[in-house]
């Protein structure tokens, strides 16, 4: 998949923009603040229909404007082009569309256009909430696999429900929380076996983009854990009915799985140093990429956002080589330092161009 061009109009600092891109890499040059991540959280929303950046999508308008609109124009790895566009006016519903055609469920269009994004926020990954551990499985997994986005809706439609029954001032009727508990647990087991799967397969892959950067000298390791794997999930939300009615929520599902993430034995939360969780992060990240470029399908597109701060010089040329080579396809990438992209620039044979970002404000400097 490649984006051949983006049109921004109000969007967070972005007022007016419109940009062509090359089809290998496309690099933005700024100080902080400028609007350089501004414009990766656009082309992120023309993949998954939200913000990387705000969970409400009123504050990506910007200041006083009515209204914000994203138009990408892309071309896929078989040579057809769309258009997809994404729009929000105040007080209104958000639309989505595809080649002028609005949809009627935005999880139709996930998957789409695949997409990766590293960036600084990233770092939530080891030290926020399993749910953020739970996110990163479910945006890989739903990129490729229609049916486990549908099975996870319908799972935390049903847990919501479960959850109403247990606050309600009365006892919940016994027969509808058992079959409100039957509907989680076919749901539940589909999610399990997509999550469990992607990280058996995601693993070594993971492992090997670690081992490249670091040297080898640091062993990494993810592992899958869920409720499911302690027993019948059914029983175990039978067991739990009556400690759940006095919490006021579920306390057994996948909602509730994790992913642990280690370094040399250990919880990396606790271990770690920022150079090493850095390293990590993006080592699993650029594994996503390619564990999605080898599902088949689209070829990814490839955000990088300020990835090389918090890395020694050694890391920062091995990660430059990886991302430079064939492995990858189209990439944006943001950095400050003008010297991480003159060295990405220098090992690449083909086209680039090069951008400055001032104030939302985005021109060319450089391509080839």
């Amino acid at each position: 998949m490649l984006l051949n061009s983006i049109s921004v109009l109000n969007y967070r600092n972005l007022a007016d923009v419109a940009l062509a891109f090359s089809g290998k890499i496309n690099c933005f040059i700024g100080s902080n603040g400028m609007g350089k991540t501004n414009l990766l959280d656009a082309i992120y929303y023309l993949s998954f229909c939200k913000s990387a950046l705000s969970a409400v999508d009123s504050s990506n308008i910007k200041h006083e404007n009515p209204f914000f609109l994203i138009q990408g124009f892309y071309t896929s790895d078989s040579g057809i082009d769309s258009e997809i566009s994404c729009g929000l006016k105040r007080g209104e519903k958000k639309q989505i569309k595809r080649n002028k055609k609005s949809y009627e469920r935005f999880s139709e269009h996930i998957g789409t256009i695949p997409l990766v994004m590293v960036s600084p926020a990233d770092n939530e990954l080891i030290a926020g909430g399993s749910d953020e551990r739970r996110r990163f499985m479910d945006v890989v997994i739903s990129q490729y696999d229609r049916e486990y986005l549908s099975a996870l809706i319908r799972y935390n439609k049903s847990l919501a429900q479960r959850n109403v029954m247990l606050r309600a001032e009365y006892a919940p009727d016994a027969e509808m929380m058992s079959l409100m508990e039957d509907m989680m647990v076919v749901e539940a087991q589909r999610v399990y076996e997509g999550r469990k799967r992607f990280v058996e397969e995601l693993t070594p892959i993971f492992e090997e983009f670690h081992s490249y950067i670091t040297g080898g000298n640091e062993k990494v390791s993810i592992c899958y854990r869920s409720d499911v794997d302690d027993g019948n999930l059914g029983s175990l939300l039978l067991e739990s009915r009556v400690n759940d009615r006095r919490l006021g929520h579920t306390t057994k599902g996948v909602h509730r799985d994790e992913l642990l993430m280690q370094l040399d034995g250990y919880p990396i939360k606790k271990e770690g140093s920022q150079g090493q969780n850095k390293s990590y992060l993006v080592s699993l990240k650029l594994a996503q990429y390619d564990f999605l470029r080898r599902k088949g399908g689209e070829t990814p597109l490839l955000l990088l956002d300020d990835i090389f701060d918090k890395l020694d010089s050694g890391r920062v040329e091995k990660i430059i080589n990886l991302v430079a080579g064939d492995k990858f396809g189209q990439i944006f990438i943001t950095d400050v330092n003008r010297e991480h992209i003159d060295g990405i620039l220098e090992y690449i044979n083909g086209e680039y161009k090069l951008f400055g970002v001032t104030k939302g404000d985005i021109t060319i400097i450089k391509e080839r």
